[in-house]
């Protein structure tokens, strides 16, 4: 988007959304951002922190208003669900904050594809059996367009953030194997490589300490084509997002079923950098997520949640 003003920009975006429905006839749109990933936004005072600030920055047409936050604003305004499926932090304060006055859902951050997956799956592992990795090194190579953009400095830091929050809850959990505050080094690297193409490499480092001040190093490689795994988790966030609109529920203390949360927590299976609402905990470890979401689904057509304990058996 670069013709008009950032408010005409947004006025624009709900017009293509209201036209869109219409001409295909649907009931309901959803939008994903699957676009180039964009540089981290300043968060700041009077800028994007409150729903006022960030509408009136809008209308200020302020520069650090980013266009993925635009279209956020566009889909909330409209109550057209938005998930980010890229790195930055399209979510501003501001942002979510209109979200939720508005009982709109928005989720992301960033389609949790290849290697990030496996690593939150190791880490899990080797915390959780006592092994404690010091060192994670992620290089990354791949030559589509995604990586052309990465090989940006200002946008390469938004995808690395996304990508080395992720063990941060499993080394959280274990008090033992780490004091307050201490993390492993964790560097995240990523190239560009035209000849590769679609076909991205990643390759990992883990060296972790085990028994009587041992080392173990594991190295992985591996191989992918970077949009085909993106697509399907395309297809699930939109149809999860779709689904959890229609989820209500109550405790039994309530009067009234009520909706989630507007932030949708339901998606962090497939996402990067999970949003969550403010003041609750980020869960990257890939089996506890996958079981909230198979217990909700589980809910919703009437089963009990399932545990490992199988009691009727011991």
């Amino acid at each position: 988007w670069s013709k008009g003003t950032k408010k005409e920009q947004v006025q624009q975006i709900i017009k293509d959304i209201r036209e869109f429905k219409e001409q295909n006839k649907v009931d309901k749109v959803v939008v994903l951002w699957t676009a180039n990933t964009e540089r981290y936004s300043n968060v700041a005072v009077g800028l994007n922190d409150t729903v006022e600030n960030l509408l009136g920055s809008v209308d200020k047409n302020e520069a650090e208003i980013s266009p993925s936050t635009l279209y956020a604003i566009a889909c909330v305004l409209e109550n057209v669900p938005f998930i980010n499926g890229s790195p930055q932090n399209t979510f501003v304060p501001g942002l979510i904050d209109l979200a939720v006055r508005r009982n709109c859902l928005i989720g992301g951050d960033d389609f949790k594809s290849g290697q990030t997956k496996i690593k939150s799956v190791l880490v899990d592992f080797l915390v959780g059996a006592g092994i404690k990795p010091t060192s994670i090194v992620s290089y990354n190579h791949l030559g589509n367009n995604d990586g052309m953009n990465l090989s940006a400095p200002q946008t390469f830091r938004s995808k690395e953030i996304s990508k080395s929050n992720v063990v941060d809850d499993m080394v959280s959990s274990n008090g033992i194997l780490y004091e307050p505050g201490e993390h492993p080094d964790h560097v995240v690297v990523i190239k560009y490589v035209p000849y590769v193409a679609d076909s991205k490499r990643a390759m990992d480092e883990y060296t972790s300490e085990i028994f009587l001040g041992g080392k173990n190093t594991i190295v992985m490689h591996n191989t992918c084509e970077d949009s085909l795994l993106a697509a399907p988790i395309i297809l699930d966030l939109v149809l999860l997002a779709e689904l959890s609109t229609r989820i209500q529920l109550k405790s039994e203390a309530e009067g009234k079923f009520h909706s989630f949360h507007p932030v949708a927590t339901i998606l962090s299976y497939l996402s990067k950098a999970p949003l969550v609402p403010p003041g609750t905990p980020v869960v990257n470890a890939l089996s506890k997520q996958r079981a909230m979401l198979e217990n909700i689904l589980r809910a919703c057509v009437g089963l009990a949640p399932e545990n490992n304990m199988i009691l009727e058996y011991k």
